[in-house]
């Protein structure tokens, strides 16, 4: 494994620009987090919260207006593309939509063997064993590997989609609502997937996903998105017993539970966060020192635990306490 972080990123912002008269919308504000080798980074939030854009750009495919993504040490905004092109082996993309991912009208053993073409990663004459090699390593039958895609439930496919991301032997992939296309039951097999590759590759993630629920099965930290700023991020565990950030509560209270009571309580509480966040200028009130940038500080609240605003559960009647700097 690399000694240090697989990845870096320092203060990454994307802004898109106006259309129609409207303003510049920034769908990424300045977000900083580390991967460890072996290690997996939940990214959460709603849809819109900017969590694909910062995946996209870490990964190069959305150009970053500003701030910093090293990989493997190296930094990645500036390369020239042939540099680019050779530093995508090191890092791959797991994709939403299993249907859409793969091309309709190639063989699977076409599918795994595109990428090791592209990279030279393996000789010709090796091909077609290493296209059985990646089919084993999803659990799939490499004689499999002369049919299409529509032959292929969605978990199968989503396996071959996980194969060809694996084909080039990354050391950091990023996964983009990877199981949300599918059911309950494949989404579980999926994740268990995911997770024995990492342990038998030592491979980093980071999964993108707005199931919590689901994210705590998999991560080992995790990072709270709320409109395009990270606000909350820590240690999966401590993040989901002791929220930091009222919107992180709003996400954890909105994972269904089978007690009907739980569920009505959190409905009780919920209408107050919510007039809570909507009244303020983003996701917590800032300082006056702040106010000119619209970013608020982060607070350490427990080890390795950071937060934008401090936020305690008995104070949801009147407000979350607000950490000046």
């Amino acid at each position: 494994m690399p000694e240090g972080p697989v990845l870096e990123v320092r203060d990454l912002s994307v802004t898109f620009p106006a259309r129609g008269g409207a303003a510049p919308v920034m769908a990424v504000d300045r977000a900083s987090f580390s991967i460890a080798p072996g290690e997996t980074l939940g990214l959460v939030g709603q849809s819109g919260s900017g969590k694909t854009t910062t995946g996209r750009a870490v990964l190069q495919l959305q150009k970053a207006s500003g701030g910093s993504v090293r990989l493997l040490g190296r930094e990645l905004s500036g390369l020239s593309r042939g540099d680019l092109r050779r530093m995508r082996r090191h890092m791959q993309f797991v994709q939403q939509n299993p249907y859409s991912s793969l091309h309709p009208r190639l063989t699977i053993g076409q599918i795994l063997s595109e990428p090791l073409e592209v990279h030279g990663a393996v000789p010709r004459d090796r091909m077609a064993e290493r296209v059985a090699e990646l089919l084993d390593l999803v659990n799939l039958d490499p004689a499999m590997v002369s049919r299409y895609p529509h032959e292929f439930s969605g978990g199968q496919r989503q396996r071959i989609v996980i194969a060809r991301a694996l084909a080039v032997n990354p050391d950091f992939v990023v996964c983009d609502e990877a199981v949300s296309a599918l059911d309950v039951r494949t989404q579980a097999q999926i994740v268990r997937l995911l997770r024995d590759l990492q342990e038998r590759l030592g491979l980093a993630y980071l999964f993108i996903a707005h199931d919590l629920a689901l994210v705590r099965e998999l991560a080992h930290r995790v990072a709270v998105m709320y409109s395009g700023q990270i606000v909350e991020i820590g240690p999966s565990d401590r993040v989901y017993a002791s929220p930091g950030h009222p919107y992180t509560r709003m996400l954890l209270d909105a994972i269904p539970v089978p007690d009907p009571g739980v569920q009505r309580a959190r409905l009780r509480t919920a209408p107050r966060e919510m007039t809570f966040l909507d009244r303020t200028a983003g996701p917590c009130r800032f300082g006056e020192d702040h106010a000119a940038t619209g970013s608020a500080p982060m607070h350490e609240i427990g080890p390795g635990h950071f937060v934008s605003c401090r936020f305690h559960p008995a104070e949801t009647s009147t407000g979350p306490a607000h950490a000046r700097s």
